[in-house]
């Protein structure tokens, strides 16, 4: 489904993505609320959303069109979301799975199409059954392994696609203090990070930072790669600190929850804990492998409530988590390890 309040963008939009039999139009609609409209008659795996319209636009409709969409999931393309818009931000908070620029007007060719393919591909087909999306993957409960016990001492949290969503509901339900840094690596680029950090901040009720070289890492700061680096920690005068890797790691990633991860059980073994969230692609997946290595433990996003089940997949199909849950039961998992009274 184009929602659109061009007609000549609702056009152009709807050549492109039918030149692939992979796809079909199955409705156009001019603002939010003929969208809403339309999804109760229409069923849908994609939303291409605008957020330039008349009336309520895109950004706050978000919600409304998602629950009318019974499974779809939300693209925005729009003038709006260029790099560093809050706008962008905003609406991958607010659960829109991601988000394209729209080129000005003559531009609609080349590369956009063939990214704007791209993005649907990934996103694939809506849960339309409410059972979890796709074919579903040969994890079974027995694989899972043990949560430590114990104090944490880091808690690092892995995302990518439909991560800053998943993120916002997971830091919404952890408790208020649990006594460790906390460390975020979402794939964005760069000129997002002070964005995402001020809007994460918000979200939950804690300080956030872009983290820089040799920042010291502080209980409930939480402290986010940039854009164009990897974050890992190391101890320095007994104290753990920031270090920023700029090398692409294994998975192609930069910034990679690899390092993150990988040193995180480096340093701390059995007193760090990890979780992977929505995301594409395995990266993760070695940082996964290293944590569990040293000690530590995994947490990852289920199939269920997650944009694109390719990082928590890879990462449970490994045998390397001690959980597989939505994130605020991820929350809940953490908040009962460090013994929150309140967790349920």
């Amino acid at each position: 489904m184009v929602v659109d309040d061009s007609m000549v963008a609702r056009a152009v939009l709807s050549r492109m993505i039918e030149v692939d039999d992979g796809f079909e139009i199955v409705a156009v609609a001019g603002t939010a609320e003929d969208a809403i409209t339309a999804l109760g008659q229409v069923r849908v795996d994609i939303v291409l959303l605008d957020l330039e319209m008349p009336g309520a636009g895109g950004l706050k409709s978000i919600p409304k069109i998602l629950a009318a969409a019974r499974g779809a999931k939300v693209l925005i393309v729009s003038s709006l979301a260029e790099e560093g818009a809050e706008e962008t931000v905003a609406a991958l908070a607010l659960g829109a799975a991601d988000t394209l620029p729209k080129p000005g007007t003559g531009r609609f060719n080349g590369t956009f199409s063939e990214v704007l393919l791209a993005k649907l591909r990934a996103l694939g087909r809506a849960d339309m059954t409410g059972t979890a999306r796709g074919p579903q993957p040969d994890v079974s409960v027995g694989s899972l392994r043990a949560m430590n016990e114990g104090p944490v001492k880091l808690l690092a949290l892995g995302a990518s696609t439909g991560g800053i969503h998943a993120l916002t509901g997971f830091f919404k339900e952890l408790p208020p203090k649990i006594g460790a840094p906390i460390l975020v690596t979402q794939h964005l680029p760069e000129p997002f990070m002070a964005v995402f950090a001020r809007q994460l901040s918000a979200a939950a009720g804690r300080e956030a930072l872009v983290a820089e070289d040799g920042l010291r890492l502080l209980p409930d700061r939480i402290v986010i790669a940039p854009g164009d680096a990897s974050l890992a920690i190391e101890v320095s005068g007994g104290k753990l600190v920031a270090r920023l890797v700029r090398e692409r790691s294994v998975s192609g990633f930069l910034p990679s929850v690899d390092p993150m991860l990988a040193s995180a059980g480096a340093m701390l073994g059995p007193e760090a804990l990890g979780a992977v969230f929505s995301g594409m692609g395995r990266d993760g997946l070695a940082g996964a492998m290293a944590l569990v290595g040293a000690g530590g433990s995994v947490l990852v996003q289920d199939q269920a409530s997650s944009a694109v089940w390719g990082m928590p997949r890879a990462v449970a199909e490994a045998g390397l988590a001690c959980g597989i849950l939505p994130p605020v039961r991820m929350a809940r998992r953490i908040a009962h390890r460090i013994g929150d009274s309140t967790c349920k």
